[in-house]
């Protein structure tokens, strides 16, 4: 599933097509992805112009001068592709197939944008002016907001005794993050994924929070990591996984210089976490 850098390469890559833009034409071509589309999908969309393309944790947020937000989530396997555009034309890769466009905003300038998902775990939605998406309603800072700080990481784990893996991977306490990026700021640290949260001193606590912070800076400057089904707005590839030093490495050598240790898997909660048991604790 996409984590927050690949989500915000998509947003940056759809940002120059939407935002300011008016959307002359919206279809659905399905009534539901993982849940049902709104009734009113085509309606509301369709003369809207949008305002701000955002990112909250893991959804993309389009603000309609309609006072209406279109809420959207990749899912597993959702794409966002630009087509037809004003600022270059992009081209569709063809195992990308069209049966799986679901949902297309062609905009005032000829500009198509299509959500493509094959699995469809993907979700769209609209969120009314005045309402709170329950979705959104109980995330935690974004990592890059002032409110992810060390004093609030270190008050949120005081006294817990969940493994710091689990801890950074509850949307509550910070959003956005996933498996991949929480796996490589550990390894950043220095920090055993098996660690309970609350046994973390305040200096590893601050260097874990700039951590978070540059591995998931580095990797949105990659454009994200394309395992499976990622790709950014134009087709291209993300490039992080190139960079990974921990994630998939398993029984590879650590990449920490001096280090003789080699990357082992274990299973945290049902998902893969890959760590060093040597330099990692």
């Amino acid at each position: 599933m996409p984590e927050l850098p690949e989500v915000e390469t998509v947003r940056r890559g759809l940002q120059p097509h939407l935002e300011g833009s008016r959307i002359a034409r919206a279809e659905a071509r399905r009534p539901d992805l993982r849940w049902p589309l709104p009734p009113d999908l085509v309606q509301v969309l369709t003369g809207a112009r949008v305002i701000t393309l955002r990112r909250r944790a893991k959804y993309l947020l389009a603000d309609l001068d309609r006072g209406t937000t279109l809420l959207l989530h990749l899912g597993m396997s959702g794409r966002m592709l630009v087509e037809g555009a004003s600022q270059g034309d992009f081209h569709r890769d063809p195992a990308i197939l069209p049966r799986h466009d679901h949902v297309v905003l062609t905009t005032g300038t000829g500009t198509r944008i299509t959500f493509n998902d094959a699995r469809r775990f993907g979700m769209v939605d609209l969120i009314r002016e005045g309402q709170t998406h329950p979705l959104l309603a109980s995330l935690g800072p974004e990592p890059f907001d002032a409110g992810f700080s060390p004093e609030y990481l270190r008050m949120i784990f005081a006294g817990r005794r969940a493994p710091v893996k689990q801890a950074l991977l509850d949307q509550r306490i910070v959003a956005g993050l996933g498996n991949i990026y929480v796996s490589e700021a550990l390894w950043r640290a220095g920090i055993d994924p098996r660690r309970a949260a609350g046994r973390i001193g305040q200096a590893r606590i601050a260097a874990l929070v700039g951590h978070v912070r540059d591995v998931l800076s580095d990797a949105i400057a990659a454009g994200g990591s394309s395992l499976r089904d990622h790709r950014q707005a134009t087709g291209e590839l993300g490039y992080f996984q190139h960079s990974f030093r921990v994630y998939d490495r398993e029984g590879l050598p650590c990449a920490r210089p001096g280090c003789a240790g080699r990357i082992r898997r274990i299973m945290q909660s049902g998902r893969s976490s890959f760590y060093c048991p040597l330099c990692q604790h």
